[in-house]
């Protein structure tokens, strides 16, 4: 039998159930439509994205080891926070719907401003001064 830390997987938890519901608060302000672009899926994916990239590049690279950061912030939180199944759901209904250009500049732009996203907060990391 495996032996599990239960205090990160509550770390886990935690953080889960904070993206989960910034994301679920999000979700609230529009209602779904195939024909429109998603931005409450959209914008926690990006922000999810930065924050992780951030979180991570810090994490690593900046902080004492901590066993409880990682799993709060990397895994539960941006984890919680962003939906890329959400995002799947969406741009097949877009699909279904015959929004095929919609659907395809949906799908590029989160790909890339993820990733840029990512960058952006790895530089911002690596470029701010350390205290010492």
């Amino acid at each position: 039998m495996a032996n599990h830390d239960y205090r990160e997987l509550a770390a886990i938890f935690a953080g889960g159930a904070l993206g989960a519901l910034a994301r679920a608060v999000l979700g609230t302000l529009s209602v779904p439509d195939p024909a429109r672009w998603p931005w409450p899926t959209f914008t926690v994916n990006i922000v999810g994205a930065f924050v992780l990239g951030y979180v991570t590049t810090r994490l690593l690279e900046r902080l004492p080891v901590s066993s409880y950061r990682r799993p709060l912030l990397g895994t539960g939180l941006c984890g919680g926070l962003t939906t890329f199944s959400t995002m799947q759901v969406e741009t097949l209904e877009m699909i279904e719907h015959g929004h095929w250009v919609l659907a395809a500049s949906y799908t590029a732009t989160s790909i890339v401003l993820g990733l840029v996203a990512v960058y952006v907060a790895t530089v911002f990391v690596r470029r701010v001064r350390v205290r010492g």
